[in-house]
Order: structure tokens, then sequence, then C-alpha cells
């Protein structure tokens, strides 16, 4: 049993970007964290999914397009300033882009979310593993006309950006991610079973 693999992913958590800074992953180690992505199941092989990194000077132009967004959803001057920082607070942003084919009569939609969800979270896994800390956000922004149109090409779908970093040392560290309830839901035996189970 990998007792260490396993701990990593029961100790991920989600971390903001007000927590994050430099350094951020670098190319190779983006690499690596979309090869991750790239295990999840995949019928047919499709990849219906694309990570699309901003990062330098395409903050700024980020931030832009988000007091655009702000505007948009009338915001006043403290609400558009507000999303402009959340642009440009983590070393890197990672857009989540879908790219679903609705004419695959053997991989059906549902299929290809799946992997779409499956990628996400081995890269957020991943970024885990290389020591960095990363939060999936989304909300209006990623419904945003402006935004869509900026990352978005014909026929694809915004999740929403992975904000990415460095964790920031701190005196009162994140708390551990309490257990989920509802585990009894999430497992569940079908049908007739042996060896003492319920």
């Amino acid at each position: 049993m990998n007792e260490e693999g396993l701990r990593l992913l029961l100790s991920r958590v989600s971390v903001g970007p007000k927590h994050l800074a430099e350094p951020a992953p670098d190319e190779n180690q983006l690499r690596l964290m979309v090869e991750a992505a790239l295990h999840a199941p995949d019928h047919a092989g499709l990849v219906p999914f694309r990570f699309k990194v901003v990062r330098g000077e395409a903050r700024q132009a980020m931030a832009a397009l988000y007091a655009e967004a702000a505007r948009r959803a009338g915001k006043d001057a403290d609400g558009i300033a507000m999303d402009e920082e959340r642009a440009l607070r983590p070393p890197v942003t990672v857009a989540v882009v879908a790219r679903i084919a609705a004419d695959q009569p053997q991989v059906p939609e549902q299929e290809q979310w799946a992997c779409v969800g499956g990628a996400l979270t081995n890269f957020l896994n991943a970024a885990h593993a290389l020591g960095f800390g990363g939060k999936m956000l989304s909300g209006a922004k990623a419904r945003d006309p402006g935004l869509i149109a900026a990352f978005c090409e014909p026929g694809e779908t915004l999740l929403g950006w992975i904000a990415l970093g460095t964790p920031v040392k701190s005196d009162k560290p994140p708390k551990p991610r309490a257990p989920k309830g509802g585990a009894a839901e999430a497992l569940q035996h079908w049908g007739k079973t042996t060896g003492g189970y319920p």
C-alpha cells in the first residue's frame, strides 16, 4: 500500500489567493500537473479540457477584464477594485475550460464532463504533491460574456480559474479539512452482498 500517496490525497486543502505567494509553478511543473490531468479516465482520448495559464504581464490584462466584468455586474468602485486585486493576487492563475464534443455517439457528454472533473482533481493534487497551494474559483465571473469570449474558443465552456502559488507560512496554518459528512450516502452497496456486509 502506498501510504504516502494516500496521505497526500487526504491532506490536500484549498488555499485561497490571499494565502499564496511566489514562487509559482514553473513551466516544467505546470507540464507535470497537466500530465497528471491527462491520466483522468477519458473514453476515446478526447481530452475535453484545456488549462490556460495566466502569468506575468497577462495578469494585468486579466485584471482589466475582471474590472469590466465587475462594471457589467453593477459593482461600485470598491467592488471593481476588489475584483482587479483578485486577478493580481495569485502568482499564477489557470483558467479551466471544457471542450465537450456533442457529436460523439460513443462518448456521451456526461462521460466527457466526468473526465473534466477528474482532470481538474488530478491537476490540483499534482500541484499539492509539488508543494504548491491552489484553489478553484468560479462564481458569476465564469458566466460573464466578456470573460468567456476572452478565454474560450467556439464550443468551449469556462468553468473558472485555479489560483496557484506557494502557501504563505503564518502563525496560523490552514486547518486540516474536517471529514465530510454523508459517507454512508456516498458509499453504498448495490444488490446482494456476502462476507458480512450489510
